[in-house]
């Protein structure tokens, strides 16, 4: 990763300097994973470093976020979800299965808050293993969820959730269980899709009742399947809990959220 932002970023840099149709007033950067005091990965460092360097010479507000917050915004701005001043976020990708409280502060940040999620593997990976035993690429969601559309019977996988910790090791295990046994493959991908959203839908419908909250977010790139989507939606809505989703395109790792967190807080300092 450090390799790719530092390759990249100098072309980046060079496209944005060729307009002039435009100043530079703000600038929004992910600076690090999460929103806590000791979240490090070297990763951010140089995004982070770049966007100091540009936001003093161009004499710019400098507005850095945490990744987490970075998909929080792009969730927000792409879902049209206004941003009440307390909801649930769900943010499911490789590297992550959390579950957030955000409650919105005077400022115009949110504050997060980790309630629950998964306490062993995190959805991507669950999706990856599944997937590379069926011998798909890496990462397999995109080919898992094409495939799962071949199936209108669904593989019974365990759903193993606690209040609102997520356990996804056993559904793992028995998927890989279910490969070898010969269970046919779109069955299993259907599976795999059905306990990860059941996993889901009974965290945030135990986390809203906890929390007194009716509004649900969804970020990160496993909640961009359709089926997931879906299931979830239809769920949440028998408990009138609204449910925000992001275009698909946003819900994997993008700078959207940082420019959106940019724009909005540097309005709020001139209103």
């Amino acid at each position: 990763m450090v390799f790719q932002h530092t390759r990249n970023l100098p072309e980046l840099i060079e496209k944005i300097f060729y307009r002039r149709d435009m100043k530079i007033i703000g600038i929004g950067v992910s600076k690090q994973p999460r929103p806590l005091e000791n979240s490090y990965m070297p990763a951010f460092l140089s995004g982070y470093g770049l966007a100091r360097s540009l936001a003093a010479v161009l004499e710019a507000k400098l507005v850095p976020i945490s990744h987490q917050e970075n998909h929080l915004e792009a969730g927000i701005w792409s879902s049209g979800f206004k941003g009440y001043s307390k909801f649930l976020m769900l943010h499911a990708s490789g590297g992550t299965t959390d579950l957030l409280l955000a409650e919105a502060q005077v400022a115009g940040n949110f504050t997060l808050t980790e309630i629950g999620g998964s306490i062993d593997l995190n959805a991507g990976q669950y999706v990856d293993r599944v997937g590379v035993a069926l011998g798909m690429k890496f990462p397999a969601g995109a080919e898992l969820e094409k495939f799962a559309t071949q199936s209108d019977e669904i593989y019974s996988l365990p759903v193993s959730v606690r209040d609102c910790e997520i356990s996804l090791s056993g559904p793992a295990t028995a998927a890989l269980r279910a490969i070898e046994a010969g269970i046919t493959p779109s069955k299993i991908a259907l599976g795999v899709e059905n306990s990860l959203a059941e996993s889901f839908v009974r965290c945030l419908l135990n986390a809203a009742k906890k929390r007194q909250v009716s509004d649900v977010l969804l970020v990160g790139g496993v909640t961009a399947n359709k089926y997931i989507r879906k299931h979830i939606s239809e769920k949440l809505a028998e408990h009138n809990i609204m449910l925000f989703v992001p275009d698909s395109l946003y819900s994997s790792d993008n700078a959207v959220g940082c420019a959106a967190a940019a724009r909005r807080i540097l309005e709020k300092c001139h209103d």
